[in-house]
């Protein structure tokens, strides 16, 4: 059965059976089995028909199959990505984030001395746990301690 043309009718609506049933389109079904016919016919042309065509077919279709699939993926991420506006915010939603800014930057300026001035490391300096316990000479885990306070109080105040 090393002819692709030996694989009966009855070979054929099974494999249009699995396309469906994995791409759950008739089209796309139609389509891989096509597609799987002409890889069958360039492999015996090729001399590379392996001795079980069938079992050959089926794994064959099974990747045609992932293949359209993924494609599938990558066409609908395109399509959201289209839908997702590329400018600026609305000047609203900037001066609502600004003013957001502002309330915070006012509320951790209230904050008691070594709460305000560690948070700003961490939050505005960018610096780590470690970086921070080297500059004030506090251990980490009270560095952590003073950050977790600070971001609690400014949560309850600013409701952020």
């Amino acid at each position: 059965m090393n002819d692709p043309a030996l694989i009966s009718v009855s070979h054929a609506e099974r494999f249009y059976r699995v396309a469906f049933h994995l791409l759950e389109d008739r089209q796309d079904a139609e389509d891989a089995v096509q597609e799987l016919y002409i890889r069958l016919h360039a492999a015996v042309r090729n001399g590379k028909a392996p001795k079980n065509m069938t079992a050959y077919a089926m794994s064959v279709l099974k990747n045609i199959c992932i293949d359209t699939m993924r494609r599938r993926m990558v066409r609908k991420a395109e399509t959201v990505d289209e839908r997702i506006p590329l400018e600026d915010p609305l000047p609203d939603s900037r001066m609502a984030s600004k003013d957001m800014l502002e309330r915070l930057m006012t509320e951790m300026d209230k904050l008691p001395d070594p709460q305000a001035r560690i948070l700003k490391m961490k939050a505005l300096e960018g610096l780590d746990y470690k970086e921070i316990s080297e500059r004030t000479g506090l251990s980490q885990v009270h560095v952590r301690v003073l950050v977790s306070m600070a971001r609690k109080t400014l949560k309850r105040k600013t409701g952020l």
